[in-house]
């Protein structure tokens, strides 16, 4: 079991920079792939960036790819999702989730934090 805990959240102008995080209880941590993703309202949840447990091999939506960077530490069991150049349409709800494999799927994580709030006003 797994339970994640997001946070860092908030109001952000267009252009500017935000760094999010998810804290993950349990000892294994390492031995999970790490997935941020996304919902805005009206919208269905959408894949931002992942990284594997071992060796950090990361993935990024074509959307964020260039202004976003996903990273871990396993020594604190927290990963990292730090944001710039934002975009009012990278406004949305942002979720962390841990699963056993890297990918872009959301089916393919099985546990899943609350959810923190980032808001890119124009």
């Amino acid at each position: 079991q797994v339970q994640l805990v997001e946070s860092g959240g908030g109001l952000v102008q267009a252009g500017g920079s935000l760094r999010i995080s998810c804290a993950a209880s349990g000892r294994t941590f390492r031995n999970y792939a790490m997935g941020w993703f996304r919902q805005a309202p009206g919208k269905e949840r959408e894949f931002v960036a992942a990284i594997s447990g071992r060796f950090g091999t990361t993935l990024y939506a074509d959307s964020v790819k260039g202004r976003f960077t996903i990273s871990r530490d396993n020594a604190e069991n927290t990963v990292y999702l730090q944001m710039h150049s934002l975009k009012p349409e990278d406004t949305a709800v942002y979720y962390c989730a841990a699963g056993r494999v890297v990918g872009v799927l959301a089916s393919g994580y099985d546990y899943w934090g609350q959810g923190t709030q980032v808001t890119v006003a124009s």
